[in-house]
């Protein structure tokens, strides 16, 4: 796929002052800020600006691009930028003006390749829990099965960012609460709409999944996402609230409204195969915050960074690359989006413990990791337009299609 593709937002004379304001911000990100250096953005929006400038890491010089977006504004919004369906991919360009979007990043980890299991394709589902304007899309997948690099010590795949009812941004964990009911028996469930199930677990897979295969979902371990597929599976089909189908293999194709396809391997096989048609069946699931009683209307997974202002332990700090990250100020009345540049001049990028570093002296209290590489996109519309332009260059050449994102609404 080809995206837009225009770098810079607003004339020569735009262009001149961000040249000059990298090299302040740059030595900023580099060392201590200067006394009285003052970051300065163009308005993209009511609450949105955008700007852009060089950092000094480890490995070289790399270029930042920065939104900053107040979430108190009465006019600015968040939400999930995503196709549609779970199991599906769409540029951050099309997703955000598809949605009305004036801005907005990439999102989450994906399941990009399936080269460890011949025959299965990738879903192109997201790693961790999503919530789209209030709505339980998916949950997290066991922790040996993401995509992406290694997980700081003691963060795992329900990790996520997100905004809620409120308006006020948080980190948090979401962890999936289920259960399949029958006149029988009751089974704890163990996904929804995810990649990959748990060993010995049932999953449920509604219309939010989409089209895309079942089968990955069986493939794997908890701890070894190349693990061979289990050759113990199990599919029922469940509509109205009845058994309608079974199956030995997972199936794929659109899921009708109305209707949730459990799949089972290992132990969850054997229970499913024990369900008869026309029998009564009762599914509830629903994603538990670890720390927010506040609903949220937006969530999305990757992983901590940055919490309380300070660095988590263990951050990686060799392997650099291009990066995107979200961070949180004002006691969650701010957010930042950034997203480094791909271009060949800014590739070497940071580590992971220098985007802590980073966003922390954006003034982030804490900060979140999304996608990197490839993926990493930042857009934002320019004044009079009414479509978004890609700001930083990806690395792959052009936009690569992507499950989610962070989507910034304003003016609606």
């Amino acid at each position: 796929m080809t995206g837009r593709h225009t770098r810079r937002g607003a004339g020569r004379a735009v262009l001149a002052f961000l040249t000059a304001f990298g090299a302040l911000a740059g030595a900023a990100l580099a060392g201590a800020a200067p006394a009285g250096a003052v970051q300065k953005g163009v308005r993209v929006a009511p609450g949105v600006t955008y700007e852009e400038f060089d950092i000094k890491a480890a490995k070289g010089v790399t270029h930042a691009h920065v939104l900053k977006v107040d979430l108190g504004h009465p006019q600015v919004r968040v939400d999930l930028l995503y196709p549609g369906a779970v199991a599906s991919r769409a540029q951050v360009s099309r997703m955000a003006d598809a949605q009305g979007a004036v801005a907005g990043v990439n999102g989450d980890f994906f399941n990009i390749t399936e080269t460890q299991h011949p025959g299965v394709e990738a879903t192109g589902a997201s790693v961790g829990p999503a919530i789209a304007a209030g709505r339980t899309l998916k949950a997290a997948v066991p922790n040996g099965q993401r995509f992406g690099p290694a997980l700081p010590p003691g963060t795992t795949t329900e990790d996520v960012f997100g905004v809620g009812t409120d308006g006020v941004a948080r980190l948090d964990r979401l962890a999936l609460n289920g259960s399949v009911r029958t006149s029988e028996a009751q089974l704890p469930l163990g996904g929804l709409n995810q990649y990959a199930l748990p060993v010995g677990s049932v999953g449920a897979f509604t219309a939010d999944w989409g089209s895309a295969s079942r089968v990955r979902a069986t493939c794997g371990t908890d701890t070894d996402r190349a693990a061979p597929c289990s050759t113990d599976t199990y599919e029922v089909t469940v509509r109205d609230g009845k058994v309608v189908s079974a199956a030995d293999t997972p199936g794929s194709g659109p899921i009708a409204a109305g209707t949730t396809v459990l799949v089972g391997r290992e132990a969850g096989a054997q229970q499913l195969r024990k369900f008869s048609t026309g029998e009564a069946v009762e599914i509830e699931h629903a994603l538990v915050a670890a720390t927010s009683g506040t609903p949220y209307r937006l969530a999305l997974g990757g992983y901590p960074v940055l919490t309380g202002g300070r660095p988590l332990a263990g951050l990686d700090d060799t392997t650099a690359a291009v990066r995107t990250a979200v961070g949180i100020a004002d006691g969650g009345r701010r957010m930042l989006l950034l997203a480094l540049d791909g271009a060949a001049a800014y590739r070497s990028g940071l580590t992971i413990a220098e985007v802590a570093d980073a966003m922390r002296k954006l003034g982030s209290d804490d900060a979140f990791s999304l996608d990197g590489g490839g993926s990493s996109t930042l857009v934002a519309r320019k004044p009079g337009a009414s479509a978004v332009s890609v700001r930083n260059h990806p690395s792959g050449g052009a936009e690569r299609a992507v499950p989610n994102g962070i989507g910034v609404f304003s003016g609606t």
